[in-house]
């Protein structure tokens, strides 16, 4: 079984005027989530083998709030995530090497619910999970799904949500 972890970057700041969206960093509220986000995932036991990023700032600056890692994952930002659909983010995951156990991607929305929202396949979960992933995908928020079958099959209902952590009140 292959794991699955979907981050989507903490809350950001504003453009500022001729700013580019790409650099826009972290505002204080975001570095505070990804830390508590951070703490979770330690807490939970959740450490990939591989991360892949988006470039932008504010992704890079959410991987920089994760670390440091007990045991150290490959990073591979990849551009194509940059504010992808559902169809890139899944594109980009069928390319993953199937040595690789757990996966964790750090992106955007609103592909990212988008994608997260038609990986689950029906099978048992946790309802409040189901129904927090159900109303959105906040900042900083992070589902896990154990993957179904190899990387290169994953689509929409061939994963099993496992949890959904948000800070966001149900």
């Amino acid at each position: 079984m292959r794991q699955l972890l979907l981050l989507r970057h903490a809350k950001a700041a504003q453009a500022a005027t001729g700013q580019d969206d790409r650099d826009r960093p972290l505002n204080e509220a975001g570095r505070a989530a990804i830390a508590a986000t951070r703490a979770r995932m330690k807490e939970l036991g959740l450490a990939p083998d591989l991360v892949l990023v988006s470039p932008s700032r504010r992704t890079m600056e959410t991987l920089e709030g994760l670390e440091p890692w007990d045991e150290t994952p490959l990073v591979e930002p990849v551009d194509a995530l940059y504010l992808a659909p559902a169809s890139g983010i899944r594109a980009v995951l069928n390319g993953v090497a199937e040595t690789v156990r757990s996966v964790l991607l750090i992106g955007h929305n609103p592909g990212l619910h988008d994608f997260a929202a038609s990986l689950h396949d029906g099978g048992p979960a946790p309802a409040p999970a189901l129904e927090q992933l159900a109303r959105g995908f906040p900042t900083a928020a992070l589902a896990e799904f154990s993957v179904l079958g190899p990387w290169w099959q994953l689509d929409a209902r061939r994963a099993r949500l496992v949890r959904f952590l948000s800070r966001k009140k149900p």
